[in-house]
Formats: C-alpha cells, structure tokens, sequence
C-alpha cells in the first residue's frame, strides 16, 4: 500500500492493556499531527480492540485468538479495517511496509514473538515489554544490529536512562541507579507479608498498571526484571546496574558518571511521557502529560531496598550475572506464580520461593539457541504449576 501521508505509522501490541491504552491517549492528543495508529492487537478483548478499531480506522488490526477474527470481522463491516488473525496475522501488521515503528506492549514472554517479528523487518521497537530482554537479551540485541533495527525503551526507568545517557557517552558510565516505588508493602516485614491477600497486592500507590505488573511491583519483581533489561539494553557490566527506592516514584532512574556527576530525569508518575518519547524520538513535542508543580513544597526520598524482606529483588541481581537461560526460566516460573498468587492457591511469599526453586532446578545453558529458551520457559512453566510450598 502506498503511503499517503508523512505521518509515523505506529502498530501497538497489546493495544487493550494499560500501556496500549495510555498510547492511543498520546495519539489522540497528537491530533495527526505526527502520529497515526496504524495497527492495533489484542489477545481475547476483542470488543475492546473493536471500539478502539472504530475510533482511530487503523489499516490493521490483529486478534491472536484466531476464533475471535469472525466477530471483529462483523463488528468492523464498511470500515475499511483489515482484520487478521493468530500470530501469523501479527507478524504480518508488524512487518507491514507502511508500519513504522512498533509499541511491543504486550505482557509476559508471549510478547517476544510480536518483537522478534518486528526486528526481524528492521522496524524502530518501543519497548515496553520488558520480558524481551529478560528472556532472550543477548539473541534480541544482535538481531537488532543484524537487520539495522532501533530499540527504545518505554518503561519509565529504562528510557531516564535513555535520556539521561544524552549527558555522556557509555564509556564514561560509572553505574546506573533505576528507582522504584518500593510498593504497596514497603517498610513492612516478612512476617506481615505471609498472610497478604491478592487484593492488597493490587493496591499500587502511585501507578495504574495491570494485574500482573502490579504483583511484580508489590513483591520487587518488576524491579528484578527491569535490572536484566537494563543490563542488555544499555550493555552494561553487571556491576554497573543499582537500585534505589523512591516513594514519590517522581525521579524515574539516573546515571552516575565516572566525574561524579549524576543526571535523573524527572516528571510526574505518568506513562504518557515516556511512551511519547519512544514514538517521536529524536524529537520532544507538547503533549498529554502533566508538568511537576514547583511552585509548591515536596520532598524526595531515597532508600536501599529491603532485599531480605523482598528477596525477589536478589534474583533478578543473579539472573542478570548468570545471564544464558536464566532469564527465561525466572521469568516463566513468576509468571504463572503471579497467576497461582492471584487466584488464590500459594500465598504472597511463595512467589519468590516457587521462582528461587524453578531457577536452581533448571538445566543452565549459557549460550541457548531461540528454540532452546521457549523449551526453559515450557518446563519452568509446568515446574511452577504442580510446585508446591
């Protein structure tokens, strides 16, 4: 199809979830001016995915669930809307010659393959989905440069790393500090957290986020997994990657250079930035986000996290130092720890003890094959089903 416009054409995974929501909010505010939706994808949400369909008539959009694209189909009639289906109809949209850049958005190690696709036809990556590197880091960063490909982070601390880098070249990189909220459960004890229901897991105090992300939030998972992501996005040395808590969660990370000097970025908790940034890089543009009010009194607070009480923390620490299959083996084993969490059958604490076991019980390859990882995540998945405490 020719292209009929100057705008960037941007296809979001996951295009139903919290980050995929909170883009077509930037679009929107766009106003066509810059951006265009020119795909969308959804697993099962396929109403979801239809509204969005209707408001912004992207050229694609693609439900995974292949049983769901007859109903999409029906829903979209006459609007001129290609619906394509399963993960063949996926690759398809993001390997399109109009796509320019790709959101990866969609959560867990699924959200691989929509990104791998993308890399694979050179296609600018804005990265969100944070399981990409933890799986297959080093197999995902030579694609990349293989097929001339662009990644750029989403995650509010992996892109004020990005920016803050704009002060100084890698070599000159004494540490990166990424910060975190530290939770809903910060300062409390592992005593108190033995009896923490789903329910108060989910009670995140300063992000909206998905279910699942907001468990890996509570038990500093999310922070163990972003640590491996940073290792491989910004190739760092394994002893260059900190972290810091941050109630405010308004500082989003920063880099401490060889001088002494440090350079944070700083804004208010709002995922809106940091996706912008990704879809206008190298440009910054006016956009939905909310400025910080100096014109009023706040503090900021800074604290070591409590990696006795969060062990979770410790094995994202190990995993990026191992590197090999152990991104995906921890990776799937909290999966589906998180999911046994939410529905009730193994308790708060038993997420990091479930994924500690999956990881020393896993045959360790250092230098595994694509096909090699999905077969760790398969059997770190049925290990952590049938785990018991």
């Amino acid at each position: 199809m020719d292209r009929v416009d100057s705008l960037t054409h941007v296809v979001i995974l996951g295009s139903t979830g919290s980050i995929g929501r909170s883009a077509l909010s930037v679009i929107e505010h766009d106003g066509g001016t810059r951006l265009r939706a020119w795909g969308l994808s959804a697993h099962t949400r396929w109403r979801d995915l239809a509204a969005q369909a209707a408001v912004h008539r992207p050229r694609f959009i693609a439900v995974t669930d292949p049983e769901l694209a007859r109903p999409l189909e029906r829903e979209l009639r006459g609007t001129g809307v290609q619906v394509l289906a399963g993960l063949d109809g996926l690759v398809r949209m993001v390997q399109d010659p109009g796509t320019d850049r790709v959101l990866s958005a969609i959560v867990g190690a699924v959200g691989l393959r929509g990104t791998w696709a993308a890399l694979e036809a050179g296609k600018t990556v804005a990265l969100a989905n944070k399981e990409t590197l933890v799986v297959a880091g080093p197999l995902v960063m030579d694609l990349a440069r293989a097929r001339g490909a662009e990644l750029l982070p989403v995650d509010s601390e992996h892109s004020a790393i990005f920016q803050a880098l704009k002060a100084g070249g890698r070599a000159e990189i004494r540490r990166v500090v990424l910060t975190s909220s530290g939770g809903p459960f910060r300062g409390r004890s592992a005593r108190e957290l033995a009896a923490v229901t789903p329910e108060e897991a989910l009670q995140h105090p300063t992000w909206q986020m998905g279910p699942k992300i907001t468990v890996d939030s509570a038990t500093l998972m999310n922070k163990a997994l972003e640590v491996i992501e940073a290792r491989w996005l910004f190739q760092l040395d394994p002893d260059q990657v900190e972290v810091v808590i941050h109630p405010e969660s308004v500082v989003h990370s920063f880099v401490e250079f060889v001088d002494g000097s440090v350079i944070a970025q700083l804004s208010p908790p709002d995922m809106r930035l940091p996706i912008q940034y990704a879809l206008t890089y190298p440009d910054r543009v006016p956009g939905p986000n909310p400025g910080l009010a100096w014109a009023r009194s706040f503090a900021l607070h800074f604290e070591p996290p409590d990696r006795e009480t969060f062990p979770s923390l410790d094995l994202g620490f190990e995993v990026m130092r191992r590197g090999g299959t152990a991104g995906a083996a921890l990776n799937a084993a909290n999966e589906v720890a998180v999911a046994r969490f939410l529905a009730g059958a193994i308790g708060f604490l038993d997420i990091a003890r479930a994924c500690r076991a999956a990881l020393e019980a896993h045959t360790f390859d250092l230098r595994p094959t694509l096909e090699t990882l999905w077969s760790v995540d398969a059997w770190a998945r049925r290990e952590v089903e049938r785990w018991k405490p």
